[in-house]
């Protein structure tokens, strides 16, 4: 005899919005993506894309949110990065993202991440194994998303714009399975190099 299985629904719509205040829709029914749809200004833009890809920082930390630009401060001045009213915009700009993001998660602290990319590094679509993760491009080309249906990969692909924040559920959400993936962008080859915020939930504190 055959049983009847039910689809299981997945969350597939994006918000999307001028204000931090839209992550805050990632815990609403049916939402799979919250975007915070920004720019930072020329001059930043210009004085992040002309610095040598040796001078952009990298890290692997955990840490309070109140930690974090006291430690963004450091890893700029370690990497030789001048110290400037831009480096300042930097660092300010990661240490409110890990707390907004702590904030909307209810997180005492985050796993951050800054990864420099020069190839096709996560060229496969793909949901993270956190319950979500918010990603934010400084340079370079942001994450590219799209709807996944039956497995396969999206027909449609969009393009978070760089210094835009998306915050994505992965596949330990609580309720819905997303059912939107993502990816970062294809670049080998294009003399490219990206500077990539990550930022995970971490329980528990430090």
């Amino acid at each position: 005899m055959l049983h009847h299985v039910e689809p299981v629904a997945l969350a597939q719509s994006v918000a999307e919005g001028e204000a931090p205040e839209i992550l805050d829709r990632i815990g609403s029914p049916g939402c799979a993506v919250a975007v915070w749809q920004r720019q930072h200004g020329a001059e930043f833009q210009q004085w992040i894309d002309g610095l040598s890809p040796n001078q952009l920082p990298e890290a692997r930390l955990v840490l309070r949110p109140d930690r974090v630009e006291d430690a963004m401060v450091s890893l700029c001045a370690d990497c030789g990065m001048d110290e400037s009213s831009n480096r300042r915009l930097l660092t300010g700009d990661i240490a409110a993202l890990a707390a907004l993001f702590a904030q909307v998660m209810g997180a005492e602290t985050v796993q951050l991440r800054l990864d420099v990319v020069s190839d096709n590094a996560c060229r496969k679509f793909h949901l993270d194994n956190v319950p979500a993760r918010l990603l934010c491009t400084y340079r370079g080309r942001g994450t590219e998303y799209g709807e996944a249906r039956r497995g396969e990969e999206p027909r449609i692909i969009h393009e978070l714009a760089t210094g835009s924040v998306g915050l994505f559920r992965g596949r330990l959400w609580p309720t819905e399975q997303s059912g939107i993936v993502h990816r970062s962008p294809p670049i080998s080859g294009l003399g490219e190099t990206r500077l990539l915020l990550v930022l995970d939930p971490v329980t528990g504190a430090i």
